[in-house]
């Protein structure tokens, strides 16, 4: 197994492509802002109802431990806050939980039912 990086791999192809290509300098660089803009390959996949509760506390300003909160009860577009706590805490525990922290912190992340990939804006 190699110790490079996805990055890495991707340098050397740019290197060889700005050396050795007439224009590749300037592709060499567009490449790299299409790299750098670019979506993780591994997005955190989550469930359409846990989606827009991820939406709601962001937009709520509410923190993670907030979000993953068990003596909070609330209304979700019609489905009860236990509907929300299923998710988390009856099967593979760590692995949601985990899967909901990155989606948090990332502010990206793809709907399992429909591969939607939703990207929440930043705050100016």
């Amino acid at each position: 197994m190699s110790n490079e990086t996805k990055q890495n791999v991707f340098e050397d192809a740019a290197f060889n492509i700005e050396t050795s290509a007439p224009d590749g300098p300037k592709f060499a660089d567009e490449l790299r802002q299409r790299y750098d803009a670019a979506l993780p390959d591994d997005l955190p996949v989550i469930t359409e109802l846990i989606s827009k509760y991820l939406i709601m506390r962001k937009r709520d300003r509410g923190d993670l431990v907030q979000a993953l909160d068990e003596g909070t009860s609330f209304l979700l577009d019609g489905t009860q806050w236990e509907s929300v706590q299923d998710w988390f805490w009856f099967s593979d525990v760590k692995d949601r939980v985990d899967t909901f922290a990155r989606a948090w912190v990332l502010g990206v992340w793809r709907v399992e039912e429909t591969g939607e990939i939703v990207k929440l804006e930043e705050e100016k």
